[in-house]
């Protein structure tokens, strides 16, 4: 008997009070780039697509859209993303400006890491560390 294992892509979403602060932000200390903004007729961001060393994030305005998904508050969130370059990523960031939440450091499990605070309070750390995905494991 064979055992397929599908991989699934996963798109994390954050919802912001102000969703274009959060993209300028994601933007300026960060380098993702925008791929898409989708507005309402008030001009919220309803949808909005940042792409990120070949993942995307996906943001939008709290409150607008279609249910259930314009229920959900904003943040504060916590996203974790594995880089190889985290020494140069963190010191773009905070050449840029960026509020340190926990300064660069090297982990017990193995990681070097950092986190930064967004304008909103959503936690973004980004570290060497990555989980084995199953078929990696044997």
């Amino acid at each position: 008997m064979t055992t397929q294992t599908e991989i699934a892509t996963i798109y994390p979403s954050v919802q912001y009070e102000d969703a274009d602060v959060g993209i300028q932000w994601l933007e300026r200390m960060l380098g993702f780039e925008r791929r898409e903004d989708v507005r309402d007729e008030d001009g919220n961001v309803v949808h909005a697509e940042l792409s990120f060393r070949g993942s995307i994030l996906m943001l939008g305005t709290a409150g607008v859209g279609r249910e259930p998904f314009s229920s959900l508050p904003a943040g504060p969130r916590l996203i974790y993303t594995a880089v190889d370059d985290v020494d140069a990523l963190h010191d773009h960031a905070v050449a840029a400006g960026a509020e340190v939440a926990l300064e660069l450091t090297d982990t017990d499990y193995g990681s070097r890491d950092f986190t930064l605070r967004d304008p909103e309070g959503n936690l973004w750390a980004f570290g060497t560390y990555r989980p084995v995905l199953p078929e990696e494991a044997h």
